[in-house]
């Protein structure tokens, strides 16, 4: 008898990831396609829609002809995605543009017009996204007031993943994360919402049919089956976001779960029943299914921190020999602060201008002192985003990380001793694909629940905090909230 496996597809910004488990969360086959991303002049961030989905394709084939079909049974083909892309596409569904991804922000102008603004904060409430350069309603209104060529050309607006199904399906559709995460859905009715579409001069007519997670696609184009070798009869489901599979791969389905992504970029984000939204709109409410949001905050400056730091030093080892000798410099990397906020910043100041600072260095400070404020910035910056959280969901009761830095052990013991908390972390590192692989499972009835993924991940390892640093990192944090306080004023 077979054993059946399934499949998450997980498209991020630097690359397409294809990875196969079995239905307890076991990792039996991987592959990444990198993408390229495209900085054509100073804020303005795109990549190549066919470029991308060639990634996907790729991926697929890859890790299909990695798996022994005699041996093994594909079951389905879950979905992840990398929110807040947007594409203008002609009557025929082709692009009139590249991609614009989320780190694109040349609507900087149009945001902080509209942030303080009674319209900028009924629309957050309504949305649940903050008013960014990130999101495409944002983007559009950018397209809108410059007389953007394929704007104005647009029969339709799409975000990666519809540009994906519509080439692999031919059909038109947005989950509820996808679509919640664009700032054009009104995060309590599942629909789009006419107050902010008409801020971006568009009409409902010219975006897709929101539907749940769950939702199945199949027979896929015979094109893309012949050259991936995906079985006609294999269902895709559309899955969510990467942040909300990030959250439930990870197990984190519950009131007081917290999961932290950290690869490029980076995020912090929990479940919570209903969709209520931040007051001081400091943290987004993302949908995901008919009655659950998920909470949390974004930094663009994760990972790309740390390579930028490597860099600038031109170190041309690993990452790890970079970090080698930061595990001996003491907590506080002997007074040097670093804000992370060298590609503008999301959560916790939604301000594209601002800058990175290394704060206090002195003449005895060495690359190791340097390489360990880096990573201790961007643990600040995710704990001054959870204190949000904590406002409206209470303290964290169980925390785990998933991502490219956590793989630095070193990384992942600062994060403990900051937050002075056990720190869990999965064996795959994989969790939004795991978390796309499950919704499949619950799509085609294959699983009972999504909190039944309790029940079937990765082994997980759990670093306990030094208090001892703790206490250390709880004074320099405020040093940290101050300086970055500041200095915003020279943030232009």
């Amino acid at each position: 008898m077979k054993k059946s496996l399934v499949i998450g597809l997980d498209i991020g910004t630097t690359s397409a990831k294809a990875v196969v488990f079995d239905l307890k969360g076991k990792l039996i086959a991987e592959t990444e396609e990198m993408i390229t991303t495209y900085y054509l002049k100073t804020g303005w961030v795109e990549q190549n829609p066919q470029e991308v989905e060639n990634a996907c394709r790729l991926a697929m084939k890859n890790v299909i002809q990695k798996v022994n079909v005699e041996q093994y049974e594909l079951l389905a083909t879950g979905i992840s995605c990398a929110m807040h892309s947007l594409i203008c596409m002609d009557e025929n569904l082709e692009p009139l543009s590249d991609m614009l991804i989320w780190s694109d922000g040349r609507s900087s102008e149009q945001a902080e017009r509209l942030i303080d603004t009674t319209k900028g904060k009924e629309i957050y409430s309504t949305t649940g996204t903050p008013i960014h350069p990130m999101t495409p309603l944002m983007k559009l209104v950018w397209m809108r007031e410059n007389n953007y060529e394929a704007y104005e050309k647009a029969a339709y607006f799409m975000t990666f993943k519809e540009y994906l199904l519509q080439k692999w399906f031919g059909n038109c559709a947005i989950d509820y994360s996808m679509a919640s995460s664009t700032g054009l859905m009104n995060v309590k009715t599942l629909d789009w919402d006419e107050e902010a579409l008409s801020l971006a001069g568009i009409k409902r007519e010219q975006l897709s049919k929101i539907v749940p997670p769950t939702e199945i696609f199949t027979n896929i184009t015979e094109e893309v089956a012949n050259e991936t070798g995906i079985s006609k009869q294999m269902p895709f489901v559309i899955g969510a976001a990467d942040g909300q599979l990030a959250n439930l791969g990870s197990g984190a389905t519950s009131p007081g779960e917290v999961n932290v992504s950290v690869g490029t970029s980076g995020a912090i984000r929990q479940f919570i029943n209903g969709a209520p939204a931040n007051e001081e709109m400091e943290t987004f409410t993302y949908a995901f299914s008919e009655d659950t949001s998920i909470i949390g905050g974004p930094t663009n400056n994760g990972g790309i921190a740390l390579q930028w730091f490597k860099d600038v030093i031109e170190f041309k080892g690993t990452h790890d020999e970079l970090l080698a000798g930061a595990e001996a410099i003491e907590p506080g990397s002997e007074g040097i602060i670093f804000l992370p906020y060298i590609n503008g910043e999301r959560a916790p100041l939604w301000n594209q201008r601002a800058k990175g600072n290394f704060y206090g260095l002195s003449i005895g400070h060495k690359k190791d002192h340097l390489a360990r404020a880096v990573l201790e910035g961007i643990t600040f910056n995710i704990y001054q985003i959870s204190q949000s959280l904590e406002k409206m969901a209470g303290a964290p009761k169980k925390i785990s990380v998933n991502g490219g830095l956590s793989k630095s052990r070193l990384w992942v013991q600062i994060m403990a001793d900051v937050f002075g908390s056990d720190i869990h972390i999965s064996d795959t590192h994989h969790n939004a694909a795991w978390g796309a692989a499950w919704t499949a499972l619950v799509g085609i009835n294959e699983a009972a629940s999504f909190n039944a993924i309790k029940e079937n991940l990765p082994a997980e390892e759990v670093i306990h905090p030094n208090m001892e640093h703790h206490e250390i990192y709880s004074t320099v944090f405020e040093r940290y909230e101050k300086i970055a306080k500041d200095l915003s004023i020279y943030f232009t």
